[in-house]
């Protein structure tokens, strides 16, 4: 019987949810899910002082928004707890003591200076920098010396002389290292905290971890803890190492580079919706094959694998991901869309914290009127503004569209008819603008171009007679006789 597949998502917490973080963690729970088994979402946290203060809570938030659950974790506990390194320095004690007693590691005095002039000569010398013999084997004397000036040691794994190591790549295919090209790496610091190539052997072993997905930057690594994993005569997992990000230019991806997007939570917070995102992100070096791009959580499981998962570099489309959003805000209902607006009208200083029902109806009706067009939900600020704002701002098209000649008899006779109108809704509206046609026997863009102008200062937008309805009565008259009293000004 085949082993119960079980995968991790390892996260340090020392910034946001990145979007390569997220994809790691998608392809280790697709994975997990397709093959009915386990994703463990484990905290490595070993470098201090690089962690942030809740990080790892945050991050794990933002898994949840994105409807990624766990099987083990901080969190949910389960049969392999803790799950943070830092609540485990006695787990991994008792194996750097074995290996110590085995002779498979040793204390090293050299100090950090001592070891980086050593590194730079060795560069000098175009030599591939390593521990040199010297601190390897401490006599007793020299131990007692060390000790005495008042030098901690750390802890160097003992790399085995003229080996090949070999990772079988489940996305890249075999890849080699040599062991003379690595030497002789700390597996725990002075302080007696395991750094991380030790420490996720350990953790990976006891928690019965059957692959290892991630990141290619990671791929370094993977020969030495290898030799860790030999040094205990334990069988390692399946490693599968991710390509890369690309920016649009095809650049690696820096987070400094502002013209992406790389959070989750930025993501979030203007407005995307979760499963657009899961989408995009799992098509980021991963295709079912065929040319569907649209896929619920459910389908990506059922499709998932990691054969299929591409070994050249994945290039970020920022218009695909908008164009993805799009389609899923289409889908979604009006009221989940509008929830998502109001914070972003909030901000924007339009509506109040608390509205009443026919306030939330009306906001709702703006919602509505713009969802089709939004890639993200703030947009809605400068798609709405104008059922917000006092003035109109005429754009340059509005401008030239105010000088036409039948402008001043098409606005007048609308005036006329809004004002003789016991309604004013939906339905009154249709037939007033049939009535100003009948009138003035202007039609289509001769008659709906000015009112468009007039009531929004557009001479593109959503729905003319909604709009209408939404910007209400005492708005439009007030718009209709600010162009009309000002429209050489406007025009100029």
């Amino acid at each position: 019987m085949s082993k119960e597949t079980r995968v991790r998502y390892a996260p340090s917490p020392t910034g946001h949810l990145h979007i390569g973080g997220a994809r790691t963690a998608l392809f280790n729970y697709l994975l997990a899910r397709r093959n009915g088994g386990k994703f463990i979402v484990r905290i490595e946290d070993t470098d201090q002082t690089r962690n942030i203060e809740n990080a790892a809570e945050k991050q794990m938030e933002n898994l949840k928004w994105l409807g990624v659950e766990w099987d083990e974790g901080t969190d949910v506990g389960g049969p392999h707890a803790p799950y943070r390194q830092m609540e485990r320095l006695d787990i991994y004690r008792k194996y750097i003591d074995q290996l110590l007693a085995e002779g498979k590691a040793y204390y090293c005095y050299a100090t950090k200076e001592e070891l980086d002039a050593e590194r730079e000569e060795q560069l000098a010398r175009g030599e591939t920098p390593r521990i040199l013999e010297k601190h390897r084997n401490v006599t007793a004397e020299q131990r007692a010396q060390f000790e005495q000036e008042g030098r901690v040691p750390s802890i160097h794994f003992l790399v085995p002389d003229d080996r090949v190591y070999v990772v079988n790549d489940v996305i890249r295919g075999q890849v080699t290292f040599e062991s003379k090209e690595m030497g002789d790496f700390v597996i725990c610091r002075p302080d007696g905290i395991p750094t991380y190539n030790f420490a996720v052997v350990i953790d990976d072993y006891l928690m019965d971890i059957t692959h290892v997905i991630r990141g290619e930057e990671h791929l370094s690594n993977t020969p030495r803890q290898l030799m860790i994993y030999e040094a205990f005569g334990w069988e390692p997992p399946q490693f599968a190492h991710l390509a890369l990000i690309l920016n649009q230019d095809g650049k690696k991806m820096s987070k400094r580079d502002e013209s992406i997007i790389q959070f989750i939570e930025q993501y979030r917070d203007l407005g995307f919706l979760p499963q657009a995102i899961v989408n995009f992100i799992v098509l980021l070096g991963w295709s079912p094959g065929g040319e569907e791009e649209i896929f619920q959580k459910e389908e990506l499981i059922k499709l998932f694998s990691l054969e299929r998962v591409n070994k050249s570099p994945a290039v970020f489309d920022t218009i695909k991901m908008n164009w993805m959003n799009n389609h899923y805000i289409k889908q979604e209902s009006v009221d989940k869309i509008t929830e998502l607006c109001l914070p972003h009208l909030q901000k924007a200083g339009f509506i109040e914290e608390e509205l009443s029902p026919e306030r939330y109806e009306w906001v709702r009706g703006i919602v509505e009127l713009h969802q089709e067009k939004m890639s993200y939900c703030a947009q809605i600020v400068p798609l709405a503004a104008l059922f917000f704002l006092n003035d109109v701002v005429y754009d340059e098209d509005a401008k030239s569209v105010v000088i036409e000649e039948q402008v001043p008899q098409v606005l007048s006779a609308l005036k006329n008819h809004i004002i003789n109108s016991a309604e004013y809704n939906v339905d009154t509206i249709q037939a007033i603008l049939k009535s100003v046609q009948k009138e003035t026997g202007h039609k289509g863009k001769a008659l709906f171009m000015p009112v468009r102008v007039a009531a929004t200062g557009q001479i593109h937008g959503p729905d003319l007679v909604k709009s209408l309805y939404l910007l209400g009565k005492e708005r439009v008259l007030s718009r209709i006789d600010q162009l009309l009293e000002n429209r050489e000004a406007i025009a100029k």
